[in-house]
């Protein structure tokens, strides 16, 4: 006969997984999600210092690597809060140099525009990071290869992805902490949509939509093993985000190597309830929810409380306000 374990015994014996077998249960331990909360109250020059301490304290040594940073460029609105902030890409950018990664490349596949290098001038990338061009990929013209996600929830069967991305050791997923108007929260998973080539799928790639918005999320979340998230929420959106949305100063960073629990995470300091965003929910690892509670996230730095701040939400998403649940 076969023992139902409690939850207790399974966070004690720090259970991810439990196997069920014909002689009994094998636990399998997966070590909670290290997340770091900074507070990052302006985009001024200690991000340089706060970045290189956040990349060494999880990543220790890239020597030798290939980094490629995905930021999110969306809208030619420098003085908005649409785009990710140039200054902690090129941060960014620095640190990994400096800690000897052998390539760092900036890359990005706007779904909106076409003209992308216009995008990132408007944004600022020219002015803040030197020889930006040179850094620089256009996704939407990279070249691709066919994949099939390994763990499909959408109706997509094979996805044409470009190659700078698949071929980097480490692909960091810079989004800005903002509301969405579709799917509740957009934040380093659903950054990923700028992966996807537009000059295959289009502008502005509603084939992603067609086939589930939360399900090709979790598709490409997938089909990326190699990821480090770094959420910008020095100045997010609130309200009717991921463009028309408003400006919400929260002052932090959130990052770590699991985007599923740094996307949880950023949901909490929005006053969102993770367990109500679809795309967290199939992400998980085999619907094991213990990978968005916070019993299974292993905190660093300051505690949510401190920096937690309630964005607003659309009416049509209310129901997502963590005080509802």
């Amino acid at each position: 006969m076969t023992h139902q374990l409690t939850r207790r015994e399974m966070l004690t014996a720090t259970a991810g997984a439990v196997m069920m077998t014909g002689c009994g249960i094998e636990l399998r331990s997966i070590a909670p999600a290290r997340v770091s909360i900074l507070k990052a109250p302006a985009y001024d020059q200690t991000i340089y210092d706060t970045m290189r301490r956040l990349l060494v304290e999880h990543l220790g040594d890239v020597r030798g690597r290939r980094i490629l940073l995905k930021p999110n460029l969306v809208e030619f609105e420098p003085a908005s809060t649409i785009n990710t902030h140039p200054m902690l890409v090129h941060a960014a950018y620095e640190a990994f140099h400096a800690m000897g990664a052998a390539t760092v490349r900036i890359a990005e596949g706007p779904g909106h525009r076409r003209n992308t290098l216009d995008l990132a001038e408007a944004a600022g990338y020219f002015h803040t990071v030197p020889d930006f061009e040179e850094q620089f990929v256009d996704l939407n013209v990279d070249e691709v290869t066919r994949v099939r996600p390994t763990a499909q929830f959408s109706r997509i069967k094979k996805l044409y992805l470009p190659n700078s991305a698949l071929g980097a050791d480490l692909l960091v997923s810079m989004p800005k902490m903002k509301t969405h108007h579709w799917v509740g929260a957009t934040l380093s998973m659903k950054n990923l949509f700028g992966v996807v080539p537009s000059g295959i799928y289009g502008w502005p790639k509603n084939v992603l939509h067609w086939a589930g918005i939360d399900e090709s999320i979790a598709d490409l979340h997938a089909a990326f093993p190699r990821q480090f998230a770094i959420v910008d929420g020095i100045v997010g959106m609130e309200g009717n985000g991921p463009i028309q949305g408003t400006a919400k100063h929260a002052g932090v960073l959130v990052a770590g190597r699991d985007p599923v629990a740094v996307d949880a995470t950023c949901c909490r300091i929005m006053k969102i309830d993770p367990m109500q965003i679809r795309y967290l929910q199939l992400a998980v690892r085999r619907g094991d929810e213990s990978q968005i509670t916070e019993d299974h996230i292993l905190q660093i730095g300051e505690p949510i409380q401190s920096v937690s701040t309630p964005f607003e939400l659309i009416p049509q998403f209310q129901r997502i306000r963590l005080e509802n649940s």
